[in-house]
């Protein structure tokens, strides 16, 4: 009797994958759970911990005063118009502090020699006295000044990065990937070991395998068939005259253009979280051709005393100190010394990169479509409230400015600049809205030389 293939030895084989897989799986499992565990441990340690009250006061009450009265001129940990303020519970006695938060003014005229002396370190700023704030109140604020400065831990070896759900608990993305690619890989041994059985139980059995036939390569056959060739010539010539004249159609549209520019700006931060108006800093887009380009002055009327972001600030891709860093650029280019709180007078000019070019026959005026007509910023420059990197938002192509003309109605209530060819231009067409492109917005020369 022929043998047939040693049946035992394959079955012992695939009982071997099987449990190899099992092994691996269980213990990737058991990994996963014992490094979730001390992080699920750890959440509700960190949850019970309660606001320590110092001084008498509760700093959490503490730091919502300060950040209504005192932010504006004071930090914590850094000078601003007036002196940091970490700990100063411990440098003044509380009684004296009172005084001195209720009317400085009237401390320092007393000849106070401690109050004299803050003033005259501060370059004689006189602080905003604050009558209506109780003791109680002023405990608060000196409870939350002596809370000690928060370090932020670095992660350790291997931890995971808080978002990430992928190890927030249960078997990661890792493992399952893993233990899958193990199973095909088992499977495709499984196969080249039928495929080997069944090949040995046909030689035992005297069954000859017919070979392949000769087939004739697809190439060959395709080139001996003239109409197929034929129709694949015009398919291929209509395509490629398509993406050609796609290809010449894009020169100079720069859409979604949003180069990197040497100081790092988020509109997303400045425009949307904050809603600082889009006119603030670019003013002159109401009145002339151009909107330009921002004096760092407008900035510093800011930034003066906002030297760092706060800590919500912070994203995955773009951290805290990565924005405080773009504030210290700031300060390099206008010559601020943020430790003295004046200027050095050595200045460095910042090299901006712009996004918008039109061609210099192109004419356009932003005062006439700002302040005239009316149009939203966020019309042809996109939502920039919610842009990080600001970026070219339309194509600012000729069709895309004709389209708008045709479709845009021309604000004419309380509009003076439009109320006499808007009532002969009104009879003319018949109608109440007349478009940007009935009131010669289709002209050439309006917007070319």
């Amino acid at each position: 009797m022929k043998k047939m293939g040693n049946h035992s030895s394959i079955t012992r084989k695939l009982y071997l994958s099987l449990a190899l897989m099992l092994t691996l799986s269980l213990t990737s499992y058991a990994q996963g759970a014992a490094e979730a565990a001390p992080a699920a441990s750890a959440t509700p340690v960190a949850a019970t911990g309660a606001p320590a009250v110092m001084q008498g006061g509760d700093p959490v009450k503490g730091k919502e005063i300060f950040n209504t009265n005192c932010a504006a001129c004071h930090k914590l940990d850094a000078k601003a118009t007036g002196p940091a303020l970490r700990g100063v519970g411990a440098k003044y006695e509380k009684a004296w502090l009172y005084k001195w938060i209720h009317n400085s003014g009237d401390l320092i005229k007393s000849g106070d020699a401690q109050a004299v002396k803050v003033f005259e370190e501060n370059n004689k700023v006189p602080m905003t006295p604050f009558p209506a704030l109780s003791e109680a109140d002023i405990d608060n604020v000196i409870a939350y000044t002596m809370e000690p400065k928060a370090v932020a831990a670095a992660p350790a070896a291997g931890a995971k990065v808080p978002g990430n759900e992928a190890g927030t608990g249960g078997i990661s993305n890792d493992i399952i990937l893993g233990a899958l690619s193990l199973v095909m890989a088992i499977l495709i041994v499984m196969l080249f070991l039928v495929n080997n059985v069944l090949r040995k139980v046909a030689a035992a059995n005297g069954i000859n395998v017919a070979p392949k036939e000769p087939t004739i390569p697809i190439w060959k056959a395709f080139a001996k068939n003239q109409f197929l060739v034929l129709v694949t010539s015009i398919f291929l010539l209509l395509a490629s005259a398509f993406f050609v004249y796609g290809y010449l159609m894009q020169i100079g549209v720069d859409q979604n253009y949003a180069p990197v520019q040497p100081i790092h700006y988020s509109h997303k931060i400045h425009a949307g979280s904050n809603g600082i108006n889009c006119n603030y800093c670019h003013s002159a887009a109401r009145v002339s051709k151009n909107a330009g380009i921002p004096s760092l002055n407008v900035c510093m009327n800011c930034h003066k005393n906002i030297a760092e972001v706060s800590d919500t600030t912070a994203t995955p891709e773009y951290s805290k100190a990565f924005y405080d860093k773009e504030i210290d650029k700031l300060y390099k280019a206008v010559g601020w010394d943020k430790v003295n709180q004046k200027y050095t007078g050595i200045t460095q000019p910042v090299k901006w990169v712009r996004i918008h070019n039109l061609q210099s026959f192109v004419y356009f005026n932003h005062s006439q479509h700002v302040t005239v007509a009316g149009v939203a910023c966020q019309t042809c420059h996109g939502p920039v409230q919610t842009y990080e990197v600001q970026k070219q938002f339309a194509p600012v192509t000729m069709k895309w400015c004709i389209d708008c003309h045709r479709k845009t109605e021309v604000k004419m209530e309380g509009n003076d600049y439009y109320t006499k060819i808007h009532e002969q231009l009104s009879k003319k067409y018949g109608v109440d809205k007349l478009t940007a492109a009935q009131m010669g917005g289709l002209e050439c020369g309006k917007c070319h030389y």
